[in-house]
């Protein structure tokens, strides 16, 4: 049953999900309010990366049970096409290469849809130089230029909601700096960002507002940014002792 509430941004409601015959999702339930910054950490195989596909609409990722609502309106059934253009905006572990269309093409189509900053701009702003304009999307980039590229395009679809899964393996620490920068920018510009990381690199440069720890499909506590230390010093295990 779709829900209502009255919650600005992203809310999870009781969601269980599976992939095949495999249950991952287990009853998780999450509030993300527009301009605030949480991160999701969990050790591996915990269900963080299933909740960002399922939020995000991949169609391998089948919701059993519970609802996700953006701005208090369920999404859950929607494709991916419209939950973006409600305001969800999710970047992935490995940003898909899009050969034949260069990347100045793609942002004149974001400008085109989302109005916003300039091409040169959003280059600036993530660390890329100006003559990637004209090459193929994510074709022959680095992880870290991959990511960062993925920032810019998600700065300029003007969102709501970002969900960003692992934005800071597998990239240099200028780039973890950079994006730690574009999530500022992001803020700023009123969205919601919950990052997914094993990581504290990102978490070095901004501090989020909540940090929500997943364990075995579900989050087990929610709290301020000291769960972090609490983990470093004990591990998963502390946070549930």
């Amino acid at each position: 049953m779709n829900r209502m509430s009255d919650v600005e941004g992203l809310e999870v409601i009781d969601l269980w999900v599976k992939v095949g015959d495999k249950l991952i999702l287990k009853g998780v339930n999450l509030k993300l309010p527009k301009g605030e910054f949480h991160a999701l950490v969990g050790p591996n195989g915990a269900g963080k990366s299933t909740l960002a596909m399922t939020i995000a609409g991949h169609p391998a990722y089948k919701v059993v049970r519970g609802d996700i609502l953006l701005d208090g309106e369920s999404i859950k059934d929607l494709d991916p096409e419209e939950r973006a253009k409600r305001g969800l905006a999710v970047l992935f572990q490995h940003p898909p290469e899009l050969e034949g269309v260069r990347v100045a093409e793609l942002f004149e189509k974001l400008r085109e849809m989302y109005g916003g900053e300039k091409l040169e701009d959003l280059l600036k702003l993530v660390g890329l130089p100006g003559d990637i304009a004209f090459r193929y999307v994510n074709v022959g980039f680095s992880g870290g230029e991959r990511k960062r590229f993925d920032l810019a395009r998600i700065i300029a679809m003007k969102p709501k909601i970002v969900i960003m899964d692992e934005p800071d393996s597998g990239v240099d620490m200028e780039s973890v700096k950079r994006i730690a920068e574009g999530i500022k920018k992001l803020l700023d510009m009123g969205a919601g960002v919950l990052v997914i990381t094993h990581y504290r690199n990102i978490l070095k440069y901004i501090t989020p507002k909540m940090v929500h720890v997943m364990i075995d499909g579900r989050i087990v506590k929610s709290g301020g940014p000291e769960l972090l230390e609490i983990i470093e010093a004990k591990g998963f295990s502390g946070v549930v002792a």
